[in-house]
């Protein structure tokens, strides 16, 4: 037998489970389907480095960080902003803290209990999972899942698809929905690695230095820029200041560091320029700048041979050029850039082509930088496909 219900949300990520919980909470029945056997798995994995669940920043800073794509989600993220994460947390039972550089965790320190929380909000409306249930695109009007029981079909008013992107497959985001929407004329940009780290080919002289920070350090690509730290790590430079130049440098730019962005580079030249007396070059080099072992390891790497001359070598550590092997493969990507097209949704996030269907999250053709800002789209992107399929459905019911 076929099941029937109001709505069915596709993917159980954050931006599946908001929107599960707007239907819920406007009293309509939901089922929500999820291909692994657990929820939320990239959520868990997010909460082992912490949780940072939002920045704690004016919407008008935070929409800045969405790009070409600002315009397109301010409305959604103005009516879920940061405060409004940090909110809805705090509701859930967690207690939150804002760090130094306003970024906001819970108090554990991990995603378990708020997701804990969260699902027993969820089954107080009556929410109900199935796992192991891939979507397989439709047979008519009704929904196809392949599930350890065989083919399931189901039937709903409305649809909410929440499948993520195509980074971390083993976590549930693989991007194999793709084609299904493709074959209904659903307008989809191809997917990019985004948040992804730089595969440098490192050199024998830099294997004591991997595992190490760069600290201080500035990182320019193209119009981007970030003074985050990377960490050299054996396959090349990781981190939240990579990942904030990345797309820059995914599409062609060439990266630059800048050693010592708090000086200028005459300020760097005058020091170069004092005597040195016996010291060596390299003494000398390490006395002036105090650049420490991971900058210079960097600095030899990336600019020997080193202009004995003050000002060139002053300019060669404001604009380091990284010679680097591209990104990292889009599956050990953080997020991926791509995904269905702001043109072939409406307002409400329903596809023009599938009426009754709404995306959210990740699967929607935007991308952002680490940082809290990729967790507060997909809930804020969740919540407004959710409610308008709550209003969807209220709408169906008078026709």
């Amino acid at each position: 037998m076929m099941e029937t219900w109001d709505a069915v949300v596709i993917g159980a990520g954050p931006a599946g489970l908001m929107a599960a919980e707007e239907l819920g909470r406007a009293g309509h029945r939901v089922l929500i389907a999820e291909a692994k056997p657990s929820v939320a798995r990239k959520f868990l994995m997010a909460g082992k480095s912490g949780l940072n669940l939002t920045k704690d920043e004016p919407v008008e800073t935070l929409i800045t960080h969405f790009g070409e794509a600002a315009d397109w989600l301010k409305p959604m993220i103005q009516a879920f902003d940061a405060q409004a994460v940090q909110d809805w947390a705090r509701n859930l039972g967690s207690e939150l803290f804002t760090g130094s550089t306003g970024r906001v965790f819970p108090a554990a320190m991990k995603a378990s209990p708020l997701l804990r929380a969260w699902l027993a909000r969820l089954d107080g409306h009556g929410a109900q999972f199935r796992t192991r249930w891939r979507w397989a695109g439709w047979e008519g009007a009704a929904l196809i899942f392949e599930t350890p029981e065989g083919v399931q079909r189901v039937a709903a008013t409305t649809v909410v698809l929440a499948l993520g992107g195509a980074s971390w497959a083993r976590l549930g985001s693989d991007g194999a929905w793709q084609p299904l929407l493709s074959g209904k004329a659903v307008e989809t940009a191809p997917f990019k690695p985004a948040n992804a780290g730089l595969l440098v080919e490192w050199s024998d002289h830099m294997v004591p230095q991997f595992g190490q920070p760069l600290k201080g350090i500035a990182l320019h690509a193209g119009t981007l820029s970030s003074r985050g730290e990377a960490v050299i790590s054996q396959r090349g430079l990781e981190g939240g200041g990579i990942y904030s130049i990345c797309a820059a440098v995914r599409e062609g730019a060439a990266l630059h560091l800048d050693l010592l962005p708090d000086l200028a580079a005459a300020d760097i030249a005058q020091r170069l320029s004092r005597p040195r007396g016996k010291a060596s070059f390299s003494n000398h080099l390490r006395k002036a700048l105090k650049l420490g072992p991971a900058r210079t390891a960097v600095l030899q790497e990336f600019g020997r041979p080193l202009p004995q001359e003050a000002q060139a070598l002053a300019r060669l550590i404001k604009s380091l050029p990284v010679q680097h092997a591209g990104l990292r493969p889009m599956d050990e990507a953080i997020s991926t850039a791509g995904g269905v097209r702001r043109d072939a949704l409406d307002g409400n996030l329903m596809l023009t082509q599938l009426p009754g269907t709404f995306c959210a999250g990740e699967m929607l053709d935007w991308e952002a930088p680490t940082g809290g800002y990729l967790l507060t789209a997909c809930l804020a992107t969740g919540r407004w496909a959710g409610r308008a399929a709550a209003d969807y459905l209220a709408s169906a019911a008078t026709r």
